[in-house]
């Protein structure tokens, strides 16, 4: 492994560092049910727009082209999916779910962009894709089940997470395109620019009227700073000097650092049954993004925007 390698993966490896603390720290934000701080609808806008401020600034610095016409549309899926989607749902999802559980289910993402990826590109993914996609979706099914208190269904919070990790990998797919005309740097950055007429007014109206503590307001800023801006540059410029095919699997760890770190920061379990699902979540994951995807006649698709 030569020099610009070894650091892409180095850099890979913190962006997947910096997003598996995102569950966490938006679950520490919004508070448990029982104790509600922020509302999810002020965590997931409020974060885009201290996002957006820092990208306008960073698009003037890089003295960024303005997006071609074609590209509008383009970067307004992506938002919708990776500024609005996303973080929202799973925001509000995140106040009745605790952090370790969340990274079960959102382990599945990537699986699910490169499904997504294939359909939007009109590829040809093989059996054992088919297989690993519909195994990994059916463990996580069958978590959420598990989980649901005796009540013999899915919780409303899990079709949340499940509808968050819908739009994440058509926002992903989307700015994927992007990346291949456009700095991904810039894709981010657009994309949280021109969703800042609505995330503005929308996150003054969902702002807290109360005092909230300090722990709130730490972990809120985490998430607007870290989650939404820098863990993107660091992951862009990893997957640039690694190579994204070899790079992207650093991924597979960030269900169980989101886990390790909701622990100590929230107090809460790990038990055995958790941990045994995300490793079989992992394992389709790791085993599906090595089967054959036959190509139509397209480029290949490149998750460049994952992940979150």
């Amino acid at each position: 492994m030569n020099r610009p390698e070894r650091k892409g993966l180095l850099l890979g490896l913190l962006g997947v560092a910096i997003f598996a603390l995102t569950l966490p720290m938006t679950r520490l934000a919004v508070g448990p049910a029982e104790a509600p701080l922020m509302s999810g609808v002020f965590v997931a806008l409020g974060r885009a727009c201290v996002a957006a401020a820092l990208s306008a600034v960073f698009l003037l610095a890089t003295r960024a082209p303005l997006p071609r016409r074609q590209d509008w549309w383009p970067l307004v899926l992506t938002s919708a999916g990776v500024v609005f989607g996303f973080p929202l749902f799973t925001s509000i999802a995140m106040r009745h779910v605790e952090a370790v559980h969340a990274s079960v289910v959102v382990g599945v993402l990537p699986l699910a962009t490169a499904l997504v990826g294939a359909l939007m590109h009109r590829q040809r993914p093989s059996a054992g894709f088919w297989l690993c996609a519909a195994l990994g979706s059916g463990l996580v099914v069958a978590f959420t089940v598990l989980r649901s208190g005796g009540s013999g269904g899915v919780q409303a919070a899990d079709l949340l997470l499940l509808a968050g990790i819908a739009c994440a990998a058509i926002g992903y797919c989307e700015g994927a395109r992007l990346s291949q005309r456009m700095r991904a740097e810039h894709v981010i950055c657009w994309a949280l620019v021109i969703a800042s007429p609505l995330t503005l007014p929308l996150a003054l109206w969902a702002r807290p009227a109360a005092p909230l503590p300090a722990s709130a307001w730490w972990a809120f800023g985490y998430v607007a700073l870290f989650s939404m801006w820098i863990g993107f540059f660091a992951w862009y410029r990893g997957l640039a000097l690694g190579g994204t095919v070899r790079v992207s699997q650093v991924q597979l760890v960030q269900p169980f650092l989101s886990m390790l770190f909701a622990v100590p920061l929230l107090g809460e379990h790990l038990d055995g049954v958790t941990l045994a699902f995300g490793v079989a979540v992992i394992a389709t994951v790791f085993a599906g993004r090595r089967m054959p995807v036959r190509a139509a006649n397209t480029p290949p698709f490149s998750p460049a925007l994952e992940p979150r």
